[in-house]
């Protein structure tokens, strides 16, 4: 006789095959807002001798507002650096649970003895409001009824309020366009973009990266990616004609998605601001390359084509009534010893950025300091400098060089270790959260492009899980990973802060998360369990449904 078991757990459990879950939904009510995408999972397995299939029904009043997902192990072979802390789910390379992928319910697999997990997705209406049942029945292969599984969730009968936290994951066209096979800026090139940037919306991420010209990030010295470059240019006899045609296009497609805030691609290259990015022109009737690596930043050619370019671009910017959803970046990464270059560059353009910020992931206060980036975005595990300083509207980022004691996002970490970055923004005041990686389906400085569902670690140069959040599914279509549905139940979570503070205030609400925590919560020191979450949530929701 097959014997099954099957429980719900909590989303921010990583399920692995021979390690039982703990079964941490017990005593805990799940709860969420209108608005606001709820998210549990279940875990199951069957003793049995071969892989059988079966089905699953959904019962209960939740029964036609739920997707079903299957969580799929995926490849690590650097799952962490050498320079880590202790808490990791396993630093050892092999398979960890990361993509959500869509299911037929009426082809469950029963696989002999690991634990398997589905993924549970509730988005909260009108009209569901209350306390929801959902139940999951599973049948065999005989449709024989062989377990079930029930929860209730209640549903407030209050909008969540909306997001002011400005989130970036940076977007590559270029990526999109190479696994895909797509030519850049065709209409099936265009299609694909749209539908991760509705996805990319759907998250909470409002922001997005701009390719004016093909982004000088993560490229090897002489070499180049993709060309993906929105703004035409034309030159003769220095004088450069631009037509903003294709990035008015970009702009309007991203705002029906939702997005709210643009980057406007790098105008130097990453690490240093010491050449120029990749600038395609008709030149004499022909396409080619009129700037590159083997252009200095400072070189008079570059500086009269920035000038052109900065003056016609700002002026379109103004036209589309963009001032204040804008941002520009210089170079990415600079370090102390590039401070000059940088404050070289600074001056060759602020004159013509007419009042336009520049925002860079600088983590050295002295360039803030000096006043040459006007909004720094320093990681993670250089913040509390700045916040020392007490410097106003302050970002942070992370990226695979923060993965000691900080929040991130790796395949190998905890799931709370991801989440507990919206209680961390709240805390800090923190305005927005900046990532390199989206979609980065490349190799470290992009010398070949990868096969994300195969290399998860940009060939053993990033900790998997660093360098994208979505998988490339078939027909354009992105599929998600499990850490994406994380970061947008942090974004989430800054939201019903939020709205507690303006219900009570914000002493009140940092209290109650000291309380739940039952620990002062730092930058490198914080609860990630899942039911630490659980509680503060539902004591949170409570709270707020008690005012409305």
């Amino acid at each position: 006789m097959i014997k099954y078991e099957f429980k719900f757990i909590s989303s921010l459990t990583k399920v692995f095959p021979g390690i039982e879950p703990e079964d941490d939904l017990k005593g805990i009510a799940l709860s969420g807002f209108l608005g606001e995408t709820i998210s549990l999972q279940c875990a199951y397995r069957a003793e049995t001798s071969h892989t059988r299939y079966g089905a699953v029904k959904v019962k209960g009043s939740l029964k036609d507002a739920v997707r079903i997902r299957e969580v799929k192990l995926m490849p690590s072979i650097l799952p962490c650096n050498g320079d880590c802390d202790e808490h990791y789910l396993s630093k050892e390379p092999g398979l960890y649970p990361d993509l959500l992928r869509d299911i037929s319910l009426e082809k469950i697999p029963f696989i002999p003895r690991p634990w398997h997990t589905l993924w549970i997705d509730m988005e909260a209406k009108e009209g569901m409001e209350g306390l929801q049942d959902l139940t999951l029945q599973f049948y065999d292969e005989d449709n024989l009824l062989v377990g079930e599984v029930h929860t209730e969730i209640c549903i407030y009968p209050v909008n969540l309020s909306p997001q002011t936290c400005i989130h970036t994951e940076w977007f590559h066209c270029d990526c999109l366009a190479d696994y895909y096979r797509a030519e850049p800026w065709s209409a099936r090139h265009w299609q694909i973009l749209k539908n991760f940037i509705t996805l990319y919306v759907k998250r909470g991420i409002n922001m997005i990266l701009a390719p004016t010209f093909t982004p000088p990030l993560d490229t090897v010295i002489g070499g180049e990616r993709t060309t993906v470059q929105l703004v035409d240019v034309s030159v003769s006899d220095k004088k450069y004609i631009f037509s903003f045609e294709k990035l008015y296009t970009y702009f309007q497609m991203c705002m029906d998605c939702g997005v709210k805030y643009f980057e406007i691609a790098h105008l130097f290259t990453q690490w240093g601001a010491k050449s120029a990015p990749k600038v395609m022109a008709v030149k004499d009737g022909v396409m080619e390359q009129i700037f590159g690596w083997e252009t200095d930043s400072q070189s008079s050619e570059y500086q009269e084509f920035l000038a052109q370019y900065l003056d016609a671009l700002v002026q379109k910017l103004d036209e589309w009534d963009l001032r204040g959803r804008v941002f520009f970046h210089l170079s990415d990464e600079p370090e102390e010893k590039d401070l000059e270059m940088y404050r070289k560059v600074r001056e060759s353009v602020s004159g013509h950025l007419k009042g336009y910020p520049i925002m860079d992931a600088v983590s050295r206060y002295t360039f803030y300091e000096s006043g040459i980036v006007d909004k720094p975005v320093p990681g993670i595990d250089h913040l509390n400098h700045f916040l020392e300083h007490q410097v106003q509207g302050l970002w942070t980022y992370y990226c695979g060089a923060q993965g000691k004691d900080v929040t991130n996002r790796f395949f190998a970490m905890p799931s709370g270790r991801t989440r507990i970055l919206g209680v961390q923004m709240y805390q800090y005041r923190l305005e927005g959260f900046l990532h390199w990686g989206f979609n980065f389906y490349n190799s470290q400085y992009s010398l070949s492009h990868i096969n994300p569902y195969e290399v998860t670690d940009a060939g053993a140069a990033f900790p998997s899980g660093d360098a994208f959040l979505v998988y490339p599914g078939e027909d354009g279509c992105p599929e998600e990973s499990i850490r994406l549905m994380v970061l947008s139940e942090a974004m989430q979570d800054i939201r019903a802060f939020q709205m507690l503070e303006e219900l009570t205030s914000r002493e009140y609400v940092l209290e109650l998360i000291r309380q739940t925590a039952q620990m002062p919560v730092t930058l490198v020191s914080y609860p990630y369990s899942s039911q630490f979450f659980q509680k503060l949530r539902e004591k949170v929701n409570r709270e707020i449904a008690k005012r409305h």
